[in-house]
């Protein structure tokens, strides 16, 4: 997570089963690993895109050493794309500090009461991954970029998860262009808003939400989609104009935690200075990011004594965690 300079001044995520064990010998890589899964594609038009989408995530994933794997394009084989998912997602690892990254390339349904992402052959719905998600214990980002996207956010919210969906409801049914600005966000140096040498999801969120509405307003049309992110697992989600930079400044109600705080730790690519650091310390150094900003949201509701004595304690905890990665390192992991 991104501090900031006053703080620092303060303190210095597929494959059939024939292919499983080869997934599952990486699970000790602590690079993301990401499942990309491309939905029936219904016109040739929308093909074309969602294999476009694809090229551009894999070209991310390649630049930033991630494995990824494609499910949803080219043969089948004998089981239909439905079960090829349940099964991959059975055969990955559920805990480590590896993040696995989920991201779905299609059309969606929402008939009011179940939403479904359409693959070739019977579709999955938001119950059905949900259910499958449940044992995840590992960092977990799931971008569902299909119309009618928006109930997969309630359903498969949770701690230590990110969940983006292109839309804001159900009934948000019209071809999203959300999913092609995300996935060109996400490897483009623009998209890095803090200028810390990589992109997170947060970031890529934003500046594809910004593309997206920017699309509509040059195109002079309705917008028929708003992305939502979720990373404080209370199922609601934050659009991205309820950002000012990389901080939410506002939230869906008055007790819950800001979303983006989580996301904003989600790299693909990670900076030359995090890459100097193991899959743990980065987690560790994570986890007390969370911590201040987390606390900063108390500003306001305590003593001002109060306040700024239990903000040193965490800074200083802070600190120490950055200094016992020294020696290690050819320069300080850049606090996030």
């Amino acid at each position: 997570m991104k501090l900031g300079a006053d703080l620092v001044r303060v303190a210095i995520v597929i494959l059939a089963p024939f292919v499983s064990m080869a997934w599952a010998a990486e699970a000790d890589s602590e690079n993301a690993k990401v499942i990309l899964v491309v939905g029936a594609a219904g016109e040739s038009e929308f093909g074309a895109n969602f294999a476009q989408q694809v090229t551009l995530w894999q070209k991310a994933c390649h630049q930033a050493g991630c494995p990824e794997f494609v499910l949803g394009l080219g043969h089948a084989g004998a089981a239909n794309d439905y079960e090829l998912l349940r099964q991959t997602l059975a055969a990955e690892p559920k805990d480590g500090p590896a993040a696995l990254w989920l991201v779905l390339i299609g059309h969606g349904s929402f008939d009011g009461k179940e939403a479904r992402f359409n693959l070739r052959g019977p579709d999955v719905t938001a119950t059905d991954l949900a259910l499958w998600l449940r044992p995840f214990r590992r960092p977990l980002a799931v971008i569902d970029t299909s119309s009618s996207s928006a109930p997969f956010l309630a359903k498969l919210s949770g701690t230590n998860r990110v969940v983006i969906t292109a839309t804001r409801s159900g009934n948000e049914q019209n071809f999203t262009r959300f999913g092609q600005y995300l996935a060109e966000a996400i490897e483009d140096p623009q998209s890095d808003l803090d200028k810390d040498g990589s992109v997170s999801l947060l970031e890529a969120f934003l500046t594809a939400s910004r593309r997206t509405a920017e699309f509509y307003r040059v195109e002079g049309r309705i917008a028929t989609e708003h992305a939502l992110l979720d990373d404080n697992g209370d199922g609601l989600g934050t659009p991205a104009d309820w950002f000012r930079g990389l901080r939410a400044i506002k939230k869906p109600k008055e007790d819950a935690v800001v979303d983006g705080l989580l996301a904003q730790q989600f790299q693909l690519a990670p900076s030359q200075a995090d890459r100097n650091l193991t899959a743990e310390q980065r987690a560790r150094r994570d986890s007390l990011e969370r911590e201040v900003l987390l606390y900063r949201e108390k500003k306001g509701q305590l003593p001002e004594n109060e306040y700024y004595r239990e903000l040193e304690k965490l800074l200083v905890k802070l600190a120490r965690s950055y200094d016992s990665f020294q020696g290690t390192n050819s320069e300080p992991p850049r606090p996030k």
